[in-house]
């Protein structure tokens, strides 16, 4: 079965929702593919088209690994369930809920947010100096990279506005103090591109310290040329998160499509 063959669509479904559900599943898949999971925690959602600004999550407790498209969980901006099971079984990690729900609600532009515990972005993130430009994966963050500071576990729903304010109006990428990595996309290409190169930046600057020697910087006029050189317009934009989003896919398919169920 090729990439651009689809399940059929299940009854009641609308076709939109399946096609962000089925994405939605196969990004999980390469987040653990890429090995940037943290057992049940940590969470990726995407934007269901349309009015309502509902979004998916994982339901709580399904491993990246083995996540399907119907595993995923339709919440409100509220946090309230849409399509609750009769059991009442379907739920949520609130601290998922509490950070997603702030992005999607303040920034129409990312249609899909991606949280990590990993041990390299955490480690950065409880580096004062933070993401260092020793890496070109580092530049391509250059002059557009966010920090929030640590408050706690994402629980308290207050904390929400100045998420949303450290993230700031453009940026897409941002690390969480002591925390981890979070990044939104436009599309789930955008967003894997976007966490997986973030993540090798993270593991090489572990790496590179880790040394001990001293590092090397490129001159700031060079920084800034490979961070320009990163934003490409479109339609070269687009035409490469195809084709990396089509080989990422084609590499989960090569172990089973059950994803797209």
């Amino acid at each position: 079965m090729n990439v651009t063959t689809r399940i059929e669509v299940p009854t009641g479904m609308d076709e939109a929702e399946w096609q962000v559900r089925c994405d939605l599943a196969a990004l999980y898949r390469l987040v653990a593919h890429y090995r940037m999971t943290d057992f049940i925690y940590t969470h990726i959602s995407a934007r269901v088209p349309g009015p309502e600004h509902h979004f998916l999550i994982n339901q709580y407790g399904v491993l990246f690994e083995e996540m399907r498209a119907s595993d995923l969980v339709k919440i409100d901006l509220e946090g309230k369930i849409v399509n609750q099971d009769e059991k009442g079984s379907r739920f949520v990690n609130e601290a998922g809920f509490c950070i997603h729900s702030a992005i999607h609600a303040a920034r129409e532009d990312l249609t899909c947010v991606v949280h990590t515990h990993t041990a390299a972005g955490m480690a950065v993130s409880a580096q004062a100096h933070g993401l260092l430009p020793i890496s070109q994966h580092a530049l391509k963050f250059y002059g557009c990279l966010s920090y929030h500071g640590y408050e706690g576990i994402a629980l308290e729903l207050d904390e929400r506005p100045r998420l949303v304010a450290d993230l700031g109006p453009t940026n897409r990428a941002m690390i969480l103090t002591n925390h981890g990595l979070l990044v939104g996309g436009s599309s789930m290409a955008e967003a894997f591109l976007e966490i997986y190169y973030l993540e090798r930046a993270c593991q090489a600057q572990i790496a590179a310290l880790s040394g001990g020697s001293q590092l090397v910087y490129p001159p700031v006029a060079v920084c800034e040329h490979t961070a320009k050189q990163f934003a490409a317009p479109e339609p070269y934009k687009s035409a490469h998160l195809k084709m990396v989003w089509e080989s990422a896919l084609r590499m989960i398919e090569s172990v089973g499509s059950d994803y797209r169920t």
